[in-house]
């Protein structure tokens, strides 16, 4: 067996308990960088003098760069979020592997920009190594299918929906430059091609020497002025980006629709056909689906091998459409179900394997089939969303996509004359295959030295995201059996919104016999106001959580559901079409300790007690 990591031994830890490793590890990369410098060209002379550096205007400018510092310092002590603590059960966000850190501060110095290969030769190669990496963990073959870093989740999704629509118009694009290719096909087949097939006409267009010309009839050089692409289907629970997505790329809100999604706010996959038997019958396209992978309110799990049957079963009846998970948050969740040589774990030996590896307690029975049956469909998408630094737990910013086949990205690759020459086949040209820019090879080389540190599977990420689903699972548990808090002749309830897919766990308190909706969201919002930022500087703060609203206009009914578990008056959801809910995303790995949960458990409820109390006070 090979070995796992231990976890404890990866961060800095809540109180530095690593600081002396970390500084040793600064004091050598600081070491290292300079000793690169003094050996580039040693027999050149120094620039600045030693006599320079005793004068007093060059004293005094060192002194503003110390005194900047140790402002910035301590604004960031007073202001910042303790994303290190336990007690932080915010937002998608936690403590960042030292060995992240590291390799972010060392290449910082070396400042690669990974445009272009000729300005980061070394960071270029790294980003290159860890795409394939993260499309290995997806489950595609690493050698047939293409991943970069992005500045996020965000830049990830706009890119896969630019895949999406220039794809979708290369079937019309052939029909204009080489009609012998499709001429047995007709518009509506044209619109239905399935992505690999659309890829294979590609590449004979590209061997015929069209292929240029083939792009220019695309949507890429035709615009979407006299485009038919298509509808684009997301859950009610999307990302606030796909909203922005189909605007930038001009494909249209109006183009947009929204699935609704079952009381565990997974899609429902019955509306979701439902929609697609509307849009067939109108002979209206679906440009693509996309599935959530850890939806950033609820951390729900859709269920993807539905929507993969289902796809499945729409292309024997000629209809297709790309298929794109947005797994920004959930993605690297996928180790847990890889072993320790990286093949993907049969359901029955998943949970034997988290207990005897001591990942999650033998008496935890958080993982259901539906999730475990989404997680192994992964790499039937198109292109999977996935972010570092969220589950990967590496500093900002760093998100990625992957594709399925990187065939796909000479459908909108560029080459800027400034910064490639245009014969030159090496592969490292990313700036030419991506949205971006300048973008900081600091964030590959940190998201690379994760990789070598921590194992893509079940004795690395796994071991690290499986302590955070232990605590959310407990927490979750703590909640439904929590009794009522008593303030005062007040009694108060506290409900769980769904059971956890991943680790981010919805709730709301309520005072109990009391059927006003306004009152059970003006409770919540008093005790977020107390548990985050909005109450002053957070240091001081017992706990600090999230919120979010569940509305009508955002999900339709299915809020009313938890509404009415509260004995909730009917007309108020009616009236209000909004529910309040606290959220606490808990991505540490510090909760798997029993001492320490029930240590933390107890302080939760006390904190609770203390701000529910205060809000009478000032009632």
């Amino acid at each position: 067996m090979k070995k796992k990591v231990n976890v404890n031994a990866l961060f800095l830890g809540p109180k530095s308990e690593n600081y002396t490793f970390f500084k040793e590890m600064l004091n050598f990369l600081m070491d290292d960088h300079a000793a690169w410098r003094q050996d580039f060209h040693p027999d050149d002379a120094p620039i600045v003098t030693g006599k320079e550096q005793t004068q007093q205007d060059f004293l005094t400018t060192l002194q503003k760069t110390r005194e900047a510092l140790i402002e910035l310092a301590g604004n960031l002590q007073i202001k910042s979020m303790p994303w290190f603590s336990p007690r932080y059960q915010g937002h998608m966000t936690t403590d960042t592997l030292m060995a992240a850190n590291l390799g972010y501060m060392l290449t910082l110095l070396y400042n690669p920009n990974n445009c272009a290969y000729e300005g980061s030769p070394a960071t270029t190669a790294l980003e290159i190594e860890v795409g394939r990496q993260l499309a290995k963990l997806m489950g595609y073959d690493p050698q047939k299918a293409w991943g970069h870093i992005t500045s996020g989740g965000t830049v990830a999704n706009y890119e896969s929906l630019w895949l999406a629509r220039n794809l979708k118009s290369i079937p019309s694009a052939l029909r204009a430059v080489m009609p012998g290719l499709v001429a047995d096909l007709d518009e509506w087949q044209l619109m239905n091609l399935p992505t690999g097939k659309i890829l294979d006409l590609a590449e004979r267009a590209q061997c015929a020497g069209i292929f240029d010309e083939m792009r220019r009839q695309s949507v890429r050089g035709k615009g979407m002025a006299k485009q038919n692409l298509g509808k684009v289907l997301v859950p009610q629970s999307k990302h606030y980006s796909w909203t922005k997505a189909v605007d930038i790329l001009g494909i249209g809100q109006e183009n947009l629709i929204f699935v609704p999604v079952k009381d565990n706010y997974r899609m429902d996959i019955t509306a979701l056909k439902r929609e697609i038997d509307r849009l067939v019958e109108t002979r209206t396209p679906v440009l693509a689906v996309v599935a959530v992978f850890g939806t950033t309110e609820e951390g729900a799990v859709d269920e993807i091998h539905e929507i993969v049957r289902l796809r499945d079963c729409y292309e024997v009846q000629g209809v297709s459409f790309y298929l794109h998970i947005d797994a920004a948050y959930g993605g690297y969740a996928r180790a847990l179900f890889l072993d320790e040589d990286d093949r993907f774990l049969d359901y029955n030996k998943v949970s034997r394997q988290h207990a005897g590896q001591g990942i999650l307690h033998h008496d935890t029975d958080w993982l259901t089939p539906e999730v475990y049956e989404a997680v192994k469909a992964m790499p039937e998408a198109d292109s999977i969303t996935v972010d570092p630094h969220k589950l990967g737990y590496i500093p900002y910013a760093a998100g990625a996509i992957v594709t399925r086949d990187r065939r796909i990205i000479d459908i909108i690759s560029y080459f800027a004359a400034y910064v490639f020459e245009k014969t030159d086949d090496n592969p490292m040209l990313l700036g030419s295959y991506i949205m971006e820019g300048s973008k900081a090879g600091a964030a590959a080389a940190a998201v690379w030295m994760a990789h070598k540190v921590v194992p893509l599977n079940i004795t690395g990420y796994g071991r690290i995201i499986g302590y955070s689903i232990e605590g959310a699972y407990r927490f979750y548990r703590s909640l439904i059996a929590a009794h009522p808090i008593r303030v005062g002749d007040k009694q108060f309830e506290v409900l769980p919104l769904t059971r956890p897919d991943i680790n981010i766990v919805d709730y709301a308190f309520h005072e109990l016999g009391n059927g006003s909706l306004d009152d059970m969201n003006r409770l919540n919002q008093s005790i977020y106001e107390q548990c985050s930022y909005k109450s002053g500087p957070v240091y001081g703060s017992d706990f600090i959580t999230s919120k979010t609203a569940l509305t009508r206009e955002e999900y339709g009914a299915t809020p009313q559901l938890f509404v009415k578990k509260f004995g909730i008056k009917e007309g108020d959801w009616e009236r209000l079409g909004s529910v309040y809910v606290l959220r606490s995303c808990i991505l540490t790995p510090y909760f798997t300790n029993n001492t320490t949960y029930e240590e933390y458990w107890q302080n939760f409820i006390k904190a609770m007690e203390r701000a529910i109390s205060r809000i009478g006070t000032s009632a």
